[in-house]
């Protein structure tokens, strides 16, 4: 199947298109993906929505005088669901695009992106049924270039690739994909001496700017850490 293409100078597409792709890749290595988050979300919102819609009907049939007192304790809610849904948002999720589990392992993963540069930023956190709580995180980056051809269609081999051979729980799940050397490898799709695209597409997502930084470059490093 012909993947869509996208925008090859929105960081939006970029990152949404990614966003995408990455649960689905890690749902067909079985790994079971937690809606809690996504529920929650929808709920908060579909009731704010609901309270409004509530609140203006029987204004309209009932008239003002009528239900004064009930709209005023529906904007107060109103508001104050609106705040949970902010702060669920910002303080809950926090870019969070993949919450699960495989065999006992928890795995969760945020994604980022910076202003006017194209390169993919993700933290990931993870469990093992053996580590009694203690929870390891990895600090990856990798420019989109790598897996987004000059034309804006996308191409999950490299995605699926530099997770694996990144990230451990992945790797279990999916040794086939796993290289040694993925910088090198020739099992990438789309080759790693691309800069000079990606110099162009920070340009273009950056008028006026006189050229690419010189520190994201090196994006692909990792850090690996634990916390409790």
């Amino acid at each position: 199947m012909t993947t869509p293409k996208i925008a090859i100078h929105s960081l939006s597409d970029l990152k949404n298109t990614t966003d995408d792709a990455l649960p689905n890749y890690l749902t067909s290595l079985s790994f079971k993906q937690s809606q809690l988050l996504t529920d929650v979300r929808l709920a908060l919102g579909y009731t704010t929505v609901a309270i409004a819609a509530a609140t203006f009907y029987f204004d309209y049939t009932l008239g003002f005088e009528k239900t004064k007192s009930w709209t005023l304790i529906a904007v107060i809610a109103y508001f104050l669901l609106n705040g949970v849904l902010t702060y669920w948002i910002w303080g809950v999720e926090k870019g969070k695009i993949f919450v699960g589990e495989l065999d006992g392992t928890q795995l969760a993963i945020q994604s980022r992106v910076d202003r006017h540069i194209p390169v993919y930023h993700l933290n990931v956190s993870y469990a093992l049924p053996t580590s009694k709580g203690v929870w390891h995180e990895i600090q990856l980056s990798r420019p989109f270039t790598k897996w987004f051809s000059a034309d804006g269609y996308f191409v999950a081999k490299p995605l699926q690739q530099w997770l694996a051979t990144e990230i451990p729980v992945i790797g279990q799940a999916d040794p086939g994909n796993v290289v040694e050397n993925i910088d090198k490898s020739g099992h990438n799709i789309i080759e790693s001496g691309s800069s000079r695209q990606v110099e162009d597409m920070v340009k273009s997502l950056k008028p006026g700017a006189m050229g690419a930084p010189t520190d994201w470059t090196r994006a692909g490093t990792r850090s690996r850490g634990g916390r409790k």
